[in-house]
């Protein structure tokens, strides 16, 4: 019996020999799998490549997380409100919110007093703040928070609603400020982001790059000289930081051209450089004081060049004057045409203001024109620039540039 059973054993070690060799001979990868199989089981199917442990994404060059965090502390969310009302929930205008929660907490926020949401940089540890003037405009009380969750009852220190900024300043300790960047190194493609608080959900970093600079004609503020970018702003960004990759400040985010209210690409900021003027005359004066000749300029198109018989294809051509101002008593006459100033090239209406703005009032300014044909050169008494009218809120609709925030 015991040798029956050894026999059997024998041969069938024998054939599973023969077949291990089959196998072996055929198809070895049969073997390889199956001495593989407990390893398989902590090793990727296919082959991967994955970064080595202790290494951070957040270290590589494309990464912007350092400007980020470097700008973010100086950038506050600033709620303004009348009548001493809290700011209102942003979701009620959501259509989604609205069908979960009803129109009776939306008739709720419509029954409160006005209110408005924005953002603002700190520039100065003495407690400074820049934002737009529209973001404060008419506001009874001002309430800024910090990203580090601090909040504080803010002052309007003044506003120029010519360029649609304000100053505002708190009382607080251990502020975080930003950096001032130089927007005369700034370049059409140049990375920048945008931080402020959207709609009110928190704060928020954009990503886009400097699509134009130097844009004008644009009917946002009378004296213009944007910055344009595709980084997404949308309302609630209005008085945002518009920073360049080192987390240096290039500009305040202030306008969208967009046709549904959200951002289509098109923003608009206003540069560091204009900012900190009127920063720096609000700080000093109370207000922003600027040169004025009291003329009403327009454009010298070749229509109007045509019509006049005029050789001048740029310049602005001087449609009005006021009586007794600056212009009527240095003798610049209606149709005039300006080109001119100081030795600074006057090539249409925008560039026009910006030059005679720049002048302090009191001083003399050498203004070249052309006049039937002739070159005349003309000394004008610089005034200061009168307060700007109040004006009502402009309702049109269209593809216009619209205040992003609030």
């Amino acid at each position: 019996m015991l040798r029956r059973f050894w026999l059997l054993f024998a041969q069938a070690v024998t054939v599973l020999l023969a077949l291990m060799f089959i196998i072996a001979t055929l198809k070895p990868q049969w073997l390889q799998r199956q001495g593989q199989f407990g390893r398989q089981l902590a090793e990727p199917i296919v082959a991967l490549r994955e970064v080595s442990p202790g290494i951070s994404h957040g270290h590589a060059e494309s990464s912007y997380a350092e400007a980020a965090q470097k700008a973010m502390p100086a950038v506050v969310n600033v709620f303004s409100s009348k009548d001493g009302s809290l700011p209102p929930d942003p979701r009620a205008k959501d259509p989604l919110f609205r069908y979960f929660f009803g129109d009776r907490n939306n008739r709720k926020q419509q029954e409160q007093p006005a209110s408005n949401l924005g953002s603002g940089v700190i520039v100065s540890s003495e407690g400074y703040i820049l934002t737009n003037q529209h973001v404060v405009d008419g506001a009874d009380q001002i309430e800024v928070a910090l990203a580090d969750g601090r909040t504080a009852s803010a002052k309007v220190i003044g506003i120029d609603p010519e360029t649609d900024l304000a100053v505002l300043k708190v009382n607080m300790t251990n502020l975080p400020t930003i950096t001032l960047g130089r927007i005369e190194q700034t370049r059409v493609g140049d990375v920048v982001l945008a931080i402020g608080n959207p709609f009110g959900v928190g704060q928020t970093v954009t990503m886009g790059i400097v699509s134009a600079l130097g844009r004008n004609h644009l009917g946002i503020n009378t004296f213009e000289n944007f910055i344009q970018t595709d980084a997404p702003i949308n309302p609630g960004n209005s008085g945002g930081a518009l920073v360049d990759v080192n987390g240096n400040l290039l500009g305040i985010n202030t306008a969208i051209y967009s046709r549904s209210g959200g951002s289509l690409g098109i923003g608009f900021a206003i540069p560091v450089s204009t900012a900190r003027s009127v920063l720096e005359s609000i700080i000093t004066t109370g207000t922003v004081t600027r040169g004025w000749i009291g003329v009403e300029p327009q454009d010298v198109t070749p229509e109007i060049a045509e019509s006049f018989g005029l050789d001048q294809k740029s310049g602005a051509i001087v449609a009005g004057v006021l009586k007794s101002g600056p212009a009527d008593r240095a003798g610049i006459k209606p149709g005039d045409i300006l080109t001119n100033v100081n030795g600074q090239e006057i090539t249409d209406t925008t560039r026009l203001l910006n030059v005679i703005a720049q002048i302090k009032p009191g001083t003399s300014a050498k203004v070249h024109l052309v006049r039937k044909g002739h070159q005349i050169d003309i000394d004008v008494m610089i005034g200061k620039r009168p307060p700007p009218p109040k004006q009502a809120p402009d309702d049109s609709g269209g593809d216009q540039p619209d205040d992003d925030g609030g």
